[in-house]
């Protein structure tokens, strides 16, 4: 098969990009990432404040052997926004994945010094409008899609932005095999992104609950949430989560739709959410709330990040040989 766009735009060998996971990702898996042949970025909200962010992008930058990437939400719900991306550019990661909102600020930016812009997509219109303002390819969200997830299938959205859009379309969701990679680029995509299948690996830093209840649990298990934040997220569905729902109550809802208080009831329902599941993530508790997307269906084991990504070569190379 013909060498991925992925690779050519970030110099990489696979292509790969291992997804940014909101407190899952650290900077030992992204370092590992990049030590075999593919990248890996991390949600800069994962550091508590621009200071840690900063040190954090040092330390990746002097241990990694190839490019690193940042998330960025760009809506008005992440207030530390406009700094995070003033110190990402100042040291100069490779690239930004945007998120849950208009990218034109931070593309504008990021050219200016260099850096690459990839822009989550769910659908045609907004991959459309990121295209005009100067994206440099797009992160197609599909349904299967761990956390903020779309309403499209995966070879149906890919297409769908093949023939649409000019600017390459990295696949994100669904996939945790070779084969599955083999598959996607086969139908059309220029690379992928994939984030559950990493949660289960001896870097993450999360709880070794949460990697088992990876390996336990299948893509049958996968739920989808309105209540952590507001915008549908899967989750793993736990007996907690079976216990209190995946819908917002009514209350909930009508503050939402509230155009004056949206902003910071948006903003509070997304905090609230996710210390619910940092708790999980990395103590002990019943209230188990998971994070993960269907393809935790090819996770048997806790291995290092290394096993997983030569794995997935190894089943790529034999699915492309057959």
């Amino acid at each position: 098969m013909k060498k991925a766009a992925l690779c050519d735009l970030l110099n990489i060998e696979f292509p790969i990009i291992m997804a940014p996971m909101f407190l899952v990702s650290n900077e030992d898996m992204i370092i590992e990432a990049t030590k075999n042949g593919i990248t890996g970025a991390i949600p800069a909200l994962n550091y508590r404040t621009v200071d840690e962010l900063r040190a954090g992008i040092k330390r990746m930058k002097e241990k990694a052997s190839g490019p690193i990437g940042i998330n960025l939400i760009v809506n008005k719900s992440n207030f530390l926004y406009k700094e995070q991306l003033q110190v990402c550019c100042e040291e100069k990661v490779d690239y930004f994945i945007t998120s849950l909102g208009s990218p034109q600020e931070t593309i504008e930016t990021a050219h200016k010094h260099g850096i690459k812009v990839f822009c989550d997509v769910t659908d045609l219109k907004y991959a459309k409008k990121v295209e005009s303002l100067g994206a440099d390819a797009l992160i197609a969200v599909n349904s299967e899609a761990g956390g903020h997830a779309g309403k499209i299938g995966r070879i149906d959205l890919l297409k769908l932005l093949k023939e649409n859009c000019t600017i390459p379309v990295i696949s994100a969701g669904g996939v945790g095999s070779g084969q599955g990679i083999a598959e996607t680029l086969a139908a059309g995509a220029d690379g992928l992104s994939m984030g559950s299948i990493f949660i289960a690996s001896n870097e993450a830093p999360v709880s070794e609950a949460y990697k088992e209840a990876c390996v336990n649990y299948g893509a049958k298990d996968i739920v989808m949430t309105t209540k952590l934040s507001g915008t549908p997220c899967t989750v793993i569905k736990t007996p907690y989560v079976a216990e209190i729902g995946t819908e917002q109550n009514a209350l909930e809802r009508f503050l939402n739709r509230n155009k004056r208080i949206k902003k910071w009831i948006k903003a509070m329902t997304f905090l609230k959410g996710m210390k619910a599941l940092q708790k999980a993530a990395f103590g002990q508790t019943y209230k188990n709330v998971w994070c993960a997307g269907p393809s935790i269906e090819h996770v048997h084991t806790i291995r290092p990040v290394k096993e997983i990504i030569d794995t997935l070569k190894l089943e790529y190379s034999q699915n492309v040989a057959s």
